[in-house]
Order: C-alpha cells, then structure tokens, then sequence
C-alpha cells in the first residue's frame, strides 16, 4: 500500500479544514461514484485500450473513464476539463489523482481517449449505452411495455467565418414554429414506467421525427405515447410493435365540443408523455449538451449515447442507492 503524500492528505482534508462541508458537487461526484458500475463500462472498453509496452505506459482505465465522465457532467472541453482537475480537489479525489505522484491527465491525453470511443468502427459509444441499460435491467429497472418517442434539437454554429467559408455539412437548417434552427435531432424512446431511456438515434435537424420512428421501438409495447409529430403513424408502428396501441397526441383544429374532447384526451395523454422531457432536461440542461462540441453527426453521435447513459443512471440514483 503506497503512503499517502501530503497533496494526497490536503486532498482528502484529513481533518486540516475543520470548517468545510460538502457542496453539491462533493454530493453528486460521492453518488455517482458509488452507482457507475465501473467494472462493466471498463470491460466494454478494454479489449481495445492501449496495452502496457513499449513507451510510456499508459493511464489506468477507470482513471481516464471517470476523467471523460466529468467532462460530460461539467460539460467541459478537453483542456478546460484537464484546467478543472488542477483547480478543483473535488474532482481529483473522484478521479483519483494525487498531484503528489503523479501529473494531471493533459487535454491531448483525455482527446486520444474520447477518440478511441467516437472510432466508427467499435461504436463504443453505443455499446456504453447499451451496456448501461442491461446493468439497470438486472437491477430491476426492466424495458417495460409502453414507450414515449420525441426528438429534441441540439443546435451547432450557424456561422461561416471559418477557414472553408461553410457551415459544418452534416448539419442542417429546420424550422419549429416560428423560429429557424441549425443543427442535429436526437431522437429517443423512453420507458413509459421507469422513464429511462432504452433507445436513440442521431440525425441531421431537417429529418421528421417520424422517420426514425420504428429504431426506437424494441418491438414488445403494448402502448406508444408521443406528441401531435407522431399523429397518424399507426402504419409504421404496426410494422415494428403489430400489439402496439396508438397513444400519441392528435392534432385538434376549430372549437367545438368535439375538439374540446380531444384536447382533454391529449392532456390526459401528455401526463404520460411528459415523462420523455425528464431525460432531455438533464442531458441539455444539467450536463449542457444543448450545443454540440464537435463537427460531423459521428462524433456528437458518441457524445449523446454515453450523455444518455450517465442521464439514465443519473435518474435511477435513488433506486440504485437503495
């Protein structure tokens, strides 16, 4: 067991700062470390982790998981989220770092790492995502038979003054209301009782919330719940989940007592469907994934699916916790 540095005691207060209690920061990283299941997140990555040999050895694992994991959570860029483990005590001890040893993982240290999971051939992205959801299941938190389809916009730079004079290509201009909106559609299937995600597709802005529609089914809901973007899609939920009934909201026109009814069955409807906006608030609220970072679908592609893990294991806290 190696003795502990004085940078490793400051770190751990070790009783030098009498006065201090825990922020929410301390909370949320103290939880979070006890939920993730590390163990099956590193065993998705590892097969394709650079091994110990020739050169500099590299990092642990978990070490540079839990790195990327923060740069999610603060939404950080990868020389801010190296800058933040320098600055804050808080993020070294969850990490693991003590600056009496060993040097902060730099920005270009944590960038070959988030390269290594947006690879288009391993798509260890999804397969985090994926993995997530069968810890969460054997957990109790079993796919149910009701999903809640929607598709939120997470916008990009609009501006050309760059070097080539253009907007990032795989990007694409659309208009909600009244309003114009530059960017990409995530496109997600919840479950209508545990409200988590199990589903979700990447695509350019102008692509109708309907087209994607079948992805995000599994193909057992006995319910589709959805808003008025989804009226009128019983063919293409037929054709993925046949025992589905279709719970989507309908568009209502014009007064009268008919339409008034059907407000009122859509209101009734949305008490379920809401449940859809819980995940988007923390994954563009309070991990600030409402812009992308990166250019090109495949990389923020990889962003949203790990965004969606930690926001599925973020909802189930209390469950896990307990």
């Amino acid at each position: 067991m190696k003795q502990a540095t004085l940078a490793a005691a400051a770190d751990q207060g070790a009783e030098f700062e009498r006065f201090r209690r825990p922020t929410r920061r301390d909370v949320f990283l103290q939880t979070m470390d006890a939920i993730v299941p590390w163990a099956e997140l590193c065993e998705v990555i590892e097969p394709h982790y650079p091994k110990a040999g020739k050169g500099r050895p590299p990092i642990g694992l978990e070490r540079m998981l839990r790195m990327y994991f923060v740069q999610h959570w603060f939404n950080l860029a990868d020389e801010a989220c190296e800058e933040a483990l320098l600055d804050s005590t808080a993020l070294r001890r969850f990490v693991g770092i003590d600056l009496g040893r060993e040097r902060v993982p730099d920005g270009t240290t944590l960038l070959k790492f988030r390269r290594l999971l947006e690879d288009d051939k391993h798509k260890l992205g999804a397969a985090l995502f994926a993995k997530v959801g069968e810890v969460l299941q054997s957990k109790g938190m079993k796919v149910g038979t009701g999903t809640i389809v929607d598709a939120t916009i997470i916008s990009a730079p609009s501006s050309t003054k760059n070097d080539k004079g253009e907007r990032d290509p795989e990007m694409h201009q659309t208009k909600k209301g009244q309003q114009y909106f530059f960017g990409m559609k995530l496109h997600i299937g919840v479950d209508s009782q545990t409200g988590l995600a199990h589903s979700t597709v990447v695509t350019a802005a102008n692509v109708h919330d309907k087209h994607p529609l079948r992805e995000l089914l599994h193909g057992e809901e006995l319910e589709v719940f959805g808003d008025s973007a989804y009226a009128s899609q019983q063919a293409l939920i037929a054709a993925k989940a046949p025992k589905a009934k279709d719970r989507t909201n309908q568009r209502v026109r014009g007064t009268g007592c008919l339409a008034d009814l059907e407000r009122i069955v859509n209101r009734i409807k949305s008490k379920t469907r809401s449940r859809v906006e819980h995940v988007f608030a923390v994954v563009k609220r309070q991990f600030g994934f409402s812009k992308v970072r990166y250019k090109g679908l495949a990389k923020n592609a990889t962003r949203a699916f790990v965004a969606l893990g930690l926001a599925n294991i973020y909802l189930a806290r209390k469950r896990l916790v307990a």
